[in-house]
């Protein structure tokens, strides 16, 4: 193989599985020297337990997608299982590297690690890395000061057009040779899945079907709803959080819509958490310790014993509380719940069980086919109620069943067993009598288990012991630390 060591550059992709909007490729295809797309499926993130089967298929999907795009312009992503560094090693087998542009990926230690390691790796290399912010979140931030000025800036400012010339890319001819030296990955994935499928152009269609379809019109009414929800909400937080579908395309796209629609409080609801979640990924940006511990550094002393039995019954969804089972059931079986569900049986794990928030991260992570490390960890800490600046909520599952599954139809569909219990015991099976039981062809503690917490009794255990602690002068200091560093600055009442 004689391929002629010409000088190249390296469009690396992260979580920015896109061709519009994205400045990697638009700088790279600026700077007029050829570039290679190259998506890197890491044997270290493989194995890491916040990732499984499900993310890797929705990024093969993603990568297809792209490829088929891609057709017009005679080239396509090199998808190689490696790590980065040795992938990049290798490639300087056939090509000098000048650039590689890729965005900043608020993610895991382990990919921040990697980064690191990947930067000395381009300074011994005399390459150029260029790294830009993605979806608005900044590095090196210390503080809320201009940041919301900033958000809307980004959020404004025209997108990076994908706009190729005709030598733009690295040909198909030259990429299936340099292919025969690495182990590639295999893009195939099934064609049957109850998850959602990745790409843009799938992107682009829950987006259209959104609006244009008007399932927005009831955002606001459902998106509590466990089973309504599954329609009424956009559903497009795998897209963004992939990187399928820029925030700032989503909201142009919903501003653009809004000078038409006829329900402007329901794109302002929509739009408004398209902020909210920039802002906790900068959160995490900023305090990447949360990782593993409170970022509040008062409730390090709160010590919680672990249960493997506890932990086991609320991942396979047999806790005896029938909401919080069909939560647990349906996100295994798709990936995916409101925003409302996932904050109830985060709190029934760390408030009802009483379990560390830590032990429920990885595997909700593996489960959450949109998984988003700026909004999975600063989520968890709020809901077990460990910032001492968010208001203390503990859910209780019985309540939250009758308001938003009163007929128990998001209940029975994922708790088949359950399926003949009338609508009075559906959400508290637990007070049938043997009789009853009999007469609706069921036997708890066989058929359905029994509670393994009294809620009652465990949310006043929990609820004693972090108001108990909001008065600890640790707390108090690390929240107003909190408050200082990641709110606006003319937020009142600090202290």
């Amino acid at each position: 193989m004689n391929i002629k060591k010409e000088t190249v550059n390296i469009v690396w992709f992260k979580r920015d599985l896109r061709l519009q909007d994205n400045e990697a490729i638009y700088k790279a295809i600026q700077s007029g020297t050829p570039t290679l797309l190259l998506y890197v499926f890491e044997n270290s993130l493989k194995e890491d337990a916040h990732y499984s089967e499900r993310h890797w298929n929705f990024i093969k999907q993603s990568l297809q997608d792209i490829n088929e795009q891609l057709v017009a312009c005679n080239t396509k992503v090199l998808c190689v299982s490696s790590e980065v560094i040795k992938a990049f090693g290798m490639l300087q087998q056939f090509w000098k590297i000048d650039t590689v542009f890729s965005h900043q990926e608020t993610g895991i230690k382990k990919t921040y690690d990697r980064d690191k390691n990947f930067r000395t790796f381009c300074r011994n290399n005399l390459i150029t890395w260029q790294e830009n912010g993605n979806n608005g979140i900044s590095r090196g931030r210390k503080n809320r000061k201009g940041w919301r000025e900033d958000c809307e800036r980004y959020m404004s400012e025209p997108q990076f057009e994908f706009k190729p010339g005709t030598h733009s890319f690295i040909p198909l001819e030259t990429i299936k040779e340099v292919e025969e030296v690495f182990s590639l990955e295999n893009l195939e994935v099934s064609k049957t899945s109850n998850f959602q499928r990745g790409g843009t152009t799938t992107a682009m269609k829950y987006l259209y079907s959104f609006f244009y379809k008007g399932r927005y019109k009831d955002y606001s009414f459902y998106i509590s709803k466990p089973e309504l929800s599954r329609k009424g909400c956009s559903r497009l937080s795998p897209y963004l959080a992939w990187g399928n579908l820029s925030i700032r395309q989503v909201w142009q796209y919903a501003m653009e819509f809004r000078k038409v629609s006829e329900n402007k409080k329901q794109i302002d609801a929509f739009t408004s958490r398209l902020y909210w979640q920039v802002h906790f990924i900068q959160k995490f940006e900023m305090e990447e310790i949360m990782e593993f511990e409170s970022v509040n550094k008062g409730f390090h002393k709160l010590k919680k014993k672990v249960s493997e039995e506890y932990q086991k019954a609320w991942q396979e969804g047999n806790t005896g509380y029938p909401l919080v089972d069909a939560c647990m059931r349906c996100l295994k079986e798709t990936g995916y719940l409101n925003f409302r569900m996932r904050a109830m049986v985060v709190s029934f794990f760390t408030h009802n069980l009483w379990q560390p928030w830590q032990e429920a991260s990885a595997y909700l992570s593996s489960l959450f086919l949109d998984f988003e490390p700026g909004i999975h960890f600063p989520q968890l800490q709020m809901q077990a109620g460990e910032t001492g600046i968010n208001v203390l909520r503990i859910y209780n599952p019985v309540k939250n069943s009758i308001s938003h599954d009163p007929e128990g139809i998001f209940i029975k569909k994922w708790v088949p067993e359950l399926q003949n219990v009338p609508v009075e015991f559906i959400h508290e099976p637990f007070k049938m009598t043997i009789l009853d039981q009999k007469f609706n062809n069921i036997v708890l503690g066989e058929d359905y288990p029994y509670p393994i917490v009294d809620i009652d009794k465990s949310r006043k255990r929990a609820s004693d012991a972090l108001w108990g602690m909001k008065d600890d002068p640790l707390v108090k200091k690390e929240s107003y630390r909190i408050l200082r560093k990641h709110t606006l600055p003319n937020r009142k009442n600090l202290e």
